[in-house]
Parts: structure tokens; C-alpha cells; sequence
């Protein structure tokens, strides 16, 4: 679960830190259209300020990988990763054409997803086990 948690603070704190600083340009990328109203481009900041907190969150949950707040935030990541794919999705779908960034965005957060499925069904002595 340490590895997991790691990776995943490292991915969400520098796509926080994109969309805190240019929203507009990584939406573009994802999507292929910019943000151009005030509140997009302050709504794609405050989406970068939540991956910044999970990033936070899981980096800091690294320390004690085995604790049920650990899981609790691998548990938070599922439902995120999960919530992206099915959204980047359905518009990759409906948009075209789609930035360059959506489908390997949907394919990494479908890979999240699977790690974080697989982390929560090892059992707590399967872990401990891998960690010796």
C-alpha cells in the first residue's frame, strides 16, 4: 500500500499544481477546448486545490500504510479514480474531437482504480507479510 500511496500523492499533487496554475491549459489538453469563462477557470482551480489536499493526504498516509485511516484515503482514491474514468469517459465519447491527454488520463485512472481495488481486497497480514 506504501507504493501505492506514494505514487498516487506524486500524480495528484502535480496535476493539483497544473490546474491551480493554468486550469485553462490542462482542461484544453484533456478536453481540447479551453476554459474561457472567470468561473471555469476558478472552478478548474478549486479542482486543483482538491487533488492537491488527496496528494497531501496520501503522502502523508504513507507513513502508516497499514492503518485503517490509510485505507479510508485508498478507499477515497477508488471512488475518485473511478468517478474520473466514467466522466473523462462519457466526454471523450460525446466531445470530438477530444484533447490529446483524455484517453491516456482515462486509461492511468483506470489503472488507479485497479490498484486501489487490489490494495483494499489484500488482507492486513497479506500486507504486513510483503513488507517483511
Amino acid at each position: 500500500m506504501k507504493r501505492l500511496l506514494i505514487v498516487t500523492a506524486v500524480i495528484e499533487l502535480g496535476a493539483g499544481l497544473v490546474l491551480m496554475c493554468c486550469p485553462s491549459a490542462a482542461v484544453a489538453l484533456l478536453l481540447g477546448s479551453p476554459l474561457e469563462a472567470p468561473a471555469a477557470v476558478t472552478l478548474g482551480r478549486v479542482a486543483g486545490a482538491a487533488l492537491l489536499a488527496l496528494g497531501v493526504a496520501c503522502w502523508f498516509a504513507r507513513h502508516d500504510a497499514q492503518s485503517c485511516a490509510a485505507r479510508g484515503v485508498i478507499t477515497a482514491m477508488t471512488v475518485y479514480n473511478l468517478g474520473a474514468v466514467v466522466v473523462l469517459g462519457v466526454a471523450g465519447l460525446q466531445f470530438q474531437p477530444v484533447g490529446v491527454a483524455l484517453w491516456p488520463a482515462v486509461v492511468l485512472h483506470a489503472i488507479m482504480t485497479a490498484w486501489c481495488v487490489k490494495a483494499l481486497l489484500e488482507r492486513p497480514t497479506q500486507i504486513a507479510e510483503k513488507t517483511k
